[in-house]
């Protein structure tokens, strides 16, 4: 790594565009951002991003400004992105498979005054342009805004500078909505440098080749790429997840790095082409988003030689743990302990902090937490919890305990925690020994109102290709390896779990599904 490079990281904050110009000095040629067929090295990477940095600057918008970007991957995602941090404008990564109408509400929360799409979101996402708000169509699709080849100013000359501030908002991530409207996550700059400067622990920089195949505006995918870049790495992107071209893609350019979600590590090793593919030079493999079951870690360990490391945290920040598989293989059903620089809490439905070992809810406080949901104060101090210091801590809304060697062991979320007859029943428990079945791949439990109990539990489950057992069937076997009350009303058989496109269960959508069908097992 540069001096100069390695004199910017070691300052307790900095600019990660910056970071980006230097790579682009002293490395032009080296290879930034893989695409398809779409090659950028830094060189390019910095005129990209410095034209759309003046092209924001010429349309007025600067440090205090948002701008929304809705739309598939693409370099011009990457470009508009960097492009807008140059600026000094935070960013709201809309998610395009979200609803119109949330959608709509994310843009009004965040006030963006410019929006950046692409041909299938104005296909299902139409907007009034005009003196408020701009659109800007990445792809030049007719309809989608005005074409980003004439939006994008032109020549290569620097924009204005700017100063970033610590507590300026560097973006703004929405929550998956598995719960409603999205929120606003404010990420500041303090909180994304301290990102980078922890991402070369792991072995990020200017040999890394990083593969990453989560959608862009997910802060899974921005945690690996955006330090990826601003530590002089390639960032090798897919638009969308395929077993087979991750793997050609993974030998074709030497991928060192990756991140993963759970379902993308499971589809990999139902992979029939997996166990001949040379994965040797990817040793450093993350995952996060979603519960990865001790099974499919061993799995991995197994068939996968390298580092193998867990992240359990949130967007929110906070709350940050590491579990680093491949030294602790007794271990695969915890979360890890807590991250270097977080400390990690546990406190009772009172607020009131447990001793170790008792369970109770997960809060976490650490050098990279979010200022707040934007223009949502009263949601923020929802998710706050102060201790007897007065320190901030961001609540996670997750059931954990601290086993005997400080290893976080995850149960719920507390949204999730199913209250039948007066006793709390965590669904986590019953989806554990429902796994067990040789026939069911995957499932999930609910609670759904019940006269006689107030809740009651009710599963869903995916099976197995080929198998036949009815879904009473696969009750009363559940049943009779449970607590009573954990016993489930009924089992639903379905062809697959509702699923974000980071492969989180939408157990809002499986309450939904349920008060819109009879609730009757087979």
């Amino acid at each position: 790594m540069h001096p100069d490079i390695e004199q910017l990281l070691s300052q307790p904050f900095g600019s990660l565009p910056e970071l980006i110009a230097q790579q682009a000095l002293h490395r032009p040629r080296h290879t930034a951002l893989v695409l398809g067929d779409q090659r950028l090295d830094y060189a390019a990477l910095r005129v990209g991003m410095d034209r759309v940095a003046r092209s924001l600057q010429q349309g007025g918008l600067g440090p205090g400004d948002v701008v929304a970007i809705c739309a598939g991957t693409s370099v011009e995602y990457v470009l508009a992105y960097l492009g807008a941090l140059r600026a000094g404008v935070a960013v709201a990564p809309l998610a395009p498979s979200a609803t119109a109408e949330h959608l709509s509400a994310m843009l009004d929360n965040c006030g963006a005054r410019l929006v950046l799409r692409d041909r299938e979101v104005a296909a299902q996402w139409p907007l009034h342009a005009g003196a408020a708000l701009r659109c800007v169509a990445l792809d030049d699709a007719p309809g989608a805004g005005e074409p980003w080849s004439q939006w994008l100013a032109s020549g290569d000359a620097a924009p204005a500078p700017i100063a970033p501030q610590p507590d300026w908002p560097f973006n703004v991530i929405y929550s998956s909505g598995t719960t409603g409207v999205p929120k606003g996550i404010v990420q500041s700059w303090a909180m994304r440098w301290a990102h980078v400067r922890r991402a070369v622990t792991n072995g990020y920089g200017p040999d890394a080749v990083s593969l990453c195949a989560t959608p862009l505006y997910s802060n899974t995918t921005l945690v690996a790429a955006l330090p990826t870049l601003a530590l002089g790495g390639t960032l090798v992107l897919m638009r969308k997840f395929d077993t087979a071209q991750y793997l050609a893609l993974a030998e074709r350019h030497g991928a060192t790095h990756t991140m993963l979600v759970p379902v993308q590590y499971q589809r990999l090793m139902a992979c029939p082409d997996f166990d001949r593919a040379n994965l040797s030079r990817l040793q450093h493999k993350f995952c996060t988003s979603a519960p990865f079951s001790a099974a499919l870690k061993a799995e991995v360990l197994r068939r996968w030689p390298g580092r193998l490391i867990e992240y359990y945290g949130m967007t929110e920040g906070g709350v940050r743990c590491e579990l680093h598989c491949h030294d602790h293989p007794h271990k695969l059903h915890t979360v890890g302990r807590p991250g270097e620089g977080a400390d990690i809490r546990f406190i009772d439905e009172q607020g009131r902090e447990l001793p170790p070992g008792e369970q109770g809810e997960i809060v976490g406080r650490s050098a990279g937490m979010m200022s707040g949901y934007y223009r949502l104060p009263d949601k923020t101090r929802e998710a706050e919890w102060f201790d007897a210091e007065g320190q901030r801590y961001i609540r996670s809304g997750d059931v954990g305990r601290l086993d005997a060697d400080g290893f976080i062991v995850l149960g719920d979320r507390k949204k999730d925690m199913i209250i039948t007859g007066g006793f709390n029943v965590y669904p986590s428990d019953i989806e554990s020994v429902l796994c067990q079945h040789p026939q069911v791949a995957e499932c999930a439990v609910i609670g759904v109102p019940s006269e006689q109990w107030g809740e009651t539990p009710v599963a869903y489950v995916v099976t197995r290709p080929g198998t036949q057992s009815a879904a009473g069937e696969l009750r009363d076997w559940l049943n009779i390896r449970v607590g009573k009350t954990q016993r489930v009303a009924a089992v639903h058989r379905v062809e697959r779990l509702p699923r974000s496109e980071i492969g989180k269960v939408l157990k809002r959508q499986l309450r939904e599904q349920y008060e819109q069908e009879a609730p009757a097992a087979d």
